[in-house]
Formats: C-alpha cells, structure tokens, sequence
C-alpha cells in the first residue's frame, strides 16, 4: 500500500509590493519583502551537504533516507534531518511505501520558490539601465 507523506506546509506567497515600479522613487529594500516560503528556500540552499543531497535527485529519481546517507557517506539520522529541512523548504516531496519513505525533487514548488525570489530581486534591487 502505498501512502502519501505531507510535504512541507503550504508555502505563503512573497509580500512583496507589486506595485512598487522601478521608476519610483520611494521604492526599494524598505518595501520589498522575502517571503517566508523563500525564506525557507533559502536555509534549504544554504548548506553544502543539503546542496550535495538534492544533487542525488537529478532526473527526477526517488530516494530513500538510506540511500541517500550511502551516497553521501553520512549517518542515516544526519540524512534524514537535512532531508527534512530540504522538503520543508520546498525542494522535496516525499511519499510513504510500508516502512520506506521515497523522496524526490519538487519541481512545482522550486518553481513557485524561484518565481518568487525572482519577482523580490526585480523589486528590490532592479537592473541598472546602462
């Protein structure tokens, strides 16, 4: 039987001030806002050995915690935490099969968490025009 595992909590969307044009003069960082989904995103990013675990997922693969710490060379309660610090940022979903949880790349999400950090960077430190 195969069961699906919650991924991370519903992920709010960035506050970020739409409205605020590049052209006005009282925009910029005191207005633009991170959300808490990119936030997220971002600590999930932020460690080289997370970064070296999501690369295992390449091409859509599953994977389970034990092989995940095989590959890596670490304890399978170390692969298990930075697994669950990936799926709560958004990079991964996961789904239960017995005892077996499998986890894979979610791609919709890193999507939507990129979508956001890319609307935030435009808002709050738009190009220079040279």
């Amino acid at each position: 039987m195969t069961e699906r595992v919650t991924g991370p909590s519903p992920r709010p969307t960035a506050p970020v001030d739409a409205s605020c044009a590049a052209a006005d003069t009282g925009c910029g960082a005191s207005t633009a806002q991170l959300g808490a989904g990119a936030r997220e995103f971002l600590r999930a990013l932020a460690s080289e050995q997370r970064q070296a675990a999501l690369e295992l997922f390449a091409g859509g693969i599953e994977l389970t915690v034990g092989t995940v710490a095989e590959r890596l060379g670490i304890a399978q309660p170390t692969a298990s935490q930075q697994l669950a610090l990936l799926r709560r940022g958004g990079l991964l979903t996961s789904r239960r099969d017995g005892k077996q949880v499998y986890y894979r790349i979610d791609a919709d999400a890193v999507e939507q968490s990129l979508t956001e950090l890319q609307t935030y960077l435009r808002t709050c430190c738009p190009p220079s025009s040279r």
